[in-house]
């Protein structure tokens, strides 16, 4: 991955708008649609993430002991927007949106209310989308191949009959725990062009799917259907063509086994930048191998397509000092400064360890000033969390300007996807708070739907 610049070439550290190009007089009102829930503002995120910085600078220590805590700003607008282009490049396919990515109370409700399914791994999960109101069981996945009796046992419980296997012990469980389930047996497919590769882990290779098949007869289970994944963070739409072929080879297998299949997962993997190209490619090899589609359903599981760019992160300098050793002479390359801020790898930034992400920092304010010319001089630096553990490296090696000091902040975008999900409170530190924004796009669009779910879920 490229990495970007620190500044942009508008003069500034901030994304278009910039701060000085936002109204500083905008009336940001308190719109309580969920009374338990932070309130929802309204204006764009890059305001709340100079309010949020005001607010922390402003605030004495003797009020606040963790006044400069990092923070979250959410744009859900960014959620509609994307929710809309799947709705323009994918309309036959249903969104089951993958809650381990970023189970967030307003994205599941925002979801929720425009009719997404959702694809669960866990009886946490399920229980976190039942909880937000009504939802339709039938519009969850139980999407996890191997799972605990006891969770077989719950999700009948609770109407979740959807559920995916991959080996025959859990066909032996759920035929004791929910004979009544609808299964879908899940493939190995081709994930190696994917960030996250998930087929060490799950996936029936096609020379036993016949097998678990005459198994599930014998049993007297229903199958219903296929699902595959070809990885998280996949940057090769073209794979999406084999898995389609395996699927419709495990589809034949089906009927040979008196099977009558009506059910396609697609799985995740969406990237962002790729979508369209990914969706081309997916829309061609399902009209190539399923030109009857008639009678059938096709779903699929994306996580961080949804949530990825909705959230920025803002993270305050805690600390500087000169890097450990001596640097050589004349060396460019090597830090000069190490910085630390108030998360980490522990926190937020989980997501470089677990989710094999590079993140790239910029200066959000400095010196007080929410403007940093862009004939700054930078330096290589080195940007750490605020953990003892020495693993807490959020940046080994980026360009940040030589004025920074501690108090100064730095913001991340693209914060969206496997970050506050997988969060902890090692050392005692806190998880980052959220703020929640709609956004310039189609913001009322978006109010009118969160406003109408809030009135029918009361």
């Amino acid at each position: 991955m490229p990495q970007v610049d620190v500044l942009n070439p508008l003069d500034f550290t901030l994304s278009p708008p910039q701060f000085d190009k936002i109204p500083h007089d905008v009336l940001i009102p308190d719109l309580p649609l969920f009374p338990h829930l932070p309130p929802l503002l309204s204006g764009h995120p890059d305001l709340h993430l100079r309010n949020g910085i005001l607010a922390a600078d402003s605030s004495p220590a003797s009020h606040d002991p963790d006044s400069e805590r990092a923070f979250f700003v959410a744009d859900l607008s960014q959620v509609y927007r994307q929710h809309l282009r799947w709705q323009s490049c994918l309309p036959q396919i249903q969104p089951f949106y993958a809650v381990k990515c970023n189970p967030d109370p307003y994205v599941l409700r925002l979801l929720a209310a425009l009719g997404t399914g959702f694809d669960c791994a866990s009886n946490g999960e399920i229980s976190q989308v039942l909880d937000i109101g009504p939802v339709d069981p039938a519009r969850i996945i139980f999407a996890n191949p191997c799972k605990a009796v006891s969770f077989v046992r719950n999700a009948a419980k609770m109407g979740v009959d959807m559920m995916t296997f991959d080996n025959a012990d859990e066909l032996y469980k759920i035929a004791r725990a929910h004979p009544r389930a609808k299964l879908v047996v899940r493939i190995l497919t081709d994930d190696t062009k994917s960030l996250c590769q998930l087929g060490i882990k799950f996936g029936a290779p096609l020379a036993t799917v016949p097998g678990l098949l005459a198994k599930a007869k014998e049993l007297s289970l229903t199958v219903v259907g296929v699902s595959f994944h070809v990885g998280s963070g996949c940057y090769d739409p073209s794979v999406y063509t084999d898995a389609i072929m395996r699927a419709r080879a495990a589809f034949d297998m089906g009927t040979d086994a008196g099977y009558r299949f009506s059910l396609l997962d697609v799985g995740g993997g969406f990237e962002d930048a790729l979508f369209e190209q990914a969706a081309s490619c997916l829309t061609d090899a399902i009209d190539t191998y399923f030109p009857d589609q008639s009678g059938m359903k096709i779903l699929a599981e994306p996580g961080r397509f949804y949530v990825s760019k909705a959230f920025s992160l803002a993270t305050n300098i805690i600390a500087r000092r000169a890097p450990l050793g001596e640097t050589p002479a004349g060396s460019s390359d090597q830090p000069s400064v190490m910085y630390y801020i108030n998360d980490g790898v522990y926190g937020a930034f989980n997501c470089i360890l677990f989710d094999h992400q590079t993140v790239h920092p910029y200066v959000l304010s400095m010196g007080g000033s929410f403007h940093v010319p862009a004939t700054e001089p930078l330096h290589t630096s080195s940007v750490w969390g605020p953990t003892c553990d020495s693993i807490d490296c959020v940046c080994p090696t980026t360009q940040l300007p030589r004025a920074l000091r501690v108090g100064d902040w730095l913001g991340f975008d693209n914060m969206g996807a496997y970050t506050m999900c997988a969060a902890s409170q090692f050392n005692g530190f806190q998880v980052s708070k959220v703020l929640y924004t709609l956004g310039g796009f189609k913001a009322s669009e978006v109010w009118g739907v969160l406003a109408k779910f809030a009135a029918e879920h009361v």
